[in-house]
C-alpha cells in the first residue's frame, strides 16, 4: 500500500527534486524533507550494495521521524574502469564538478566506443514498525568526452542516456524522467506498494 505521507532520506537537493516529482505519479502524497525534522540525519553509507545503503538510510530516517521514509542510493559504473566510481560515486571526489573532472581525466584515452556506462539506481521505503519495500532501476548510456547541459546534478553533464540524444543535463527534466534510473526504480517502487 502506498502510504499518505512520507519523508526523503536524503539531503541531496537534487535528488529532494527528482523524488518529489517521481512520487508525484503515485498519486496523492504528503512528501516531506528532512528540513521538515530539524536535527535528523541521514545514516552514513556504510553498506556493500546500493540496497544496503537505501535501507540502511531509509529506516534510520522512518525510526527517528515515525514516519515512512524513501531512501535511495545510486551509482554510475563505467565499463572501461571494471565498474568504477560505482558505489562510491559520491565520494568519488568532493564535488560534483571535482568529480566529473576526475571521471572524464579516468577516461581521457578511451574512445567514443569504450565509455559504456550504466546508472544504477535501488529506492527502499521504510516504515516505522520494521517493514520495508525495495526496487531496483538502471539506464545504459555512455560517458561524453565534455560537460553539456546544466541542469540535475551529480554525472548527469557527461551521462547520455541510450534513449537520449544528450546528456542528463542537457534534456528537460520531463526527457530525464522518462528514462533515468531513478524514476525507473520509484516506479518500480510504486507498482510494487500499488500490489501490495
Amino acid at each position: 500500500m502506498i502510504p499518505p505521507r512520507l519523508v526523503l532520506a536524503t539531503a541531496n537537493p537534487g535528488k529532494v527534486e527528482e523524488l518529489r516529482a517521481l512520487v508525484a505519479e503515485w498519486g496523492t502524497v504528503e512528501v516531506l524533507s528532512l528540513a521538515a525534522f530539524p536535527g535528523i540525519a541521514c545514516a552514513a553509507e556504510t553498506g556493500r550494495t546500493y540496497e544496503e545503503n537505501a535501507l540502511l538510510k531509509a529506516q534510520a530516517v522512518a525510526a527517528a521521524t515515525a514516519v515512512p521514509a524513501l531512501g535511495d542510493d545510486s551509482g554510475l559504473e563505467v565499463e572501461a574502469l571494471g565498474g568504477a566510481p560505482g558505489l562510491c560515486s559520491a565520494r568519488y571526489a568532493p564535488t560534483d564538478a571535482e568529480r566529473v573532472a576526475r571521471l572524464l581525466g579516468a577516461l581521457a584515452a578511451v574512445p567514443r566506443a569504450g565509455r559504456r556506462a550504466r546508472f544504477r539506481c535501488v529506492v527502499a521505503l521504510a516504515w516505522p514498525g520494521g517493514r520495508t519495500v525495495t526496487a531496483e532501476g538502471a539506464c545504459d548510456g555512455s560517458i561524453a568526452t565534455a560537460p553539456s547541459g546544466t541542469a540535475g546534478f551529480g554525472y548527469d553533464p557527461v551521462f547520455v542516456a541510450d534513449e537520449l540524444a544528450c546528456t542528463f543535463a542537457a534534456a528537460s527534466a520531463a526527457a530525464k524522467h522518462q528514462v533515468s534510473h531513478r524514476a525507473r526504480a520509484v516506479r518500480a517502487l510504486g507498482a510494487r506498494l500499488a500490489r501490495s
